[in-house]
């Protein structure tokens, strides 16, 4: 877990990648602490202002890097979604920077399909469902925001990595939860606060 002060300079840190690669494709080194150097999964959500409409969310699922290179990977990635056209510089003062920093993900292991349920909670996990080369991932954030039950999420996942919205129930099909801390922006440049996923602030 990050203290409220490292969640403010992870979303500090976020923007001025954004804006630095928007601007001029190159990103500045700065040495943002101790917190960084640990191996953790991020992602970067950009949303507009004031509507709150998706711009782009991209991250790295896995902690196989450092915090600090997981957010620059993260950060410069989400400014070229693929989803959407790309970032411009006259953008950057109406989105909203998000950043979700991961725990590891566990693989959830269930005799049957219907154990999937009670190993979840909406409110609280991530998941990653994965058969194949198909890889799908929807952070916590997404079901509460969606208003979504645990049936909807896993079947949303499913979906997500491009499967059909039953291959929960497939026996080939992985399924992995992980938990997140929201560190976002209240309006762009603005206060930063961590955000709890039944939707108050602290």
């Amino acid at each position: 877990m990050l203290s409220l002060e490292d969640g403010i300079k992870t979303v500090q840190f976020a923007r001025a990648v954004v804006e630095e690669y928007v601007k001029n494709k190159n990103i500045s080194s700065s040495d943002i602490g101790e917190a960084f150097d640990q191996e953790l999964g991020v992602f970067v959500t950009l949303h507009t202002y004031p509507a709150h409409d998706l711009r782009g969310c991209i991250g790295i699922p896995q902690p196989i890097m450092s915090l600090k290179k997981a957010i620059v990977e993260a950060g410069k990635s989400v400014t070229r979604d693929p989803r959407f056209s790309p970032l411009v510089e006259g953008e950057l003062d109406k989105i909203i920077v998000e950043v979700t920093v991961l725990t590891k993900p566990e693989l959830i292991e269930v005799n049957q399909s219907k154990e999937y349920l009670s190993a979840i909670e909406i409110g609280r996990d991530g998941l990653i469902v994965e058969q194949g080369f198909y890889k799908g991932l929807l952070l916590p954030q997404v079901p509460v925001e969606q208003g979504w039950d645990k049936e909807e999420f896993l079947a949303n996942t499913c979906m997500k990595a491009g499967l059909l919205a039953d291959a929960w129930f497939d026996d080939q099909t992985k399924i992995y939860k992980f938990c997140g801390q929201i560190f976002t922006e209240v309006e762009p440049k603005g206060d930063i606060k961590e955000k709890n996923l039944d939707g108050s602030d602290s």
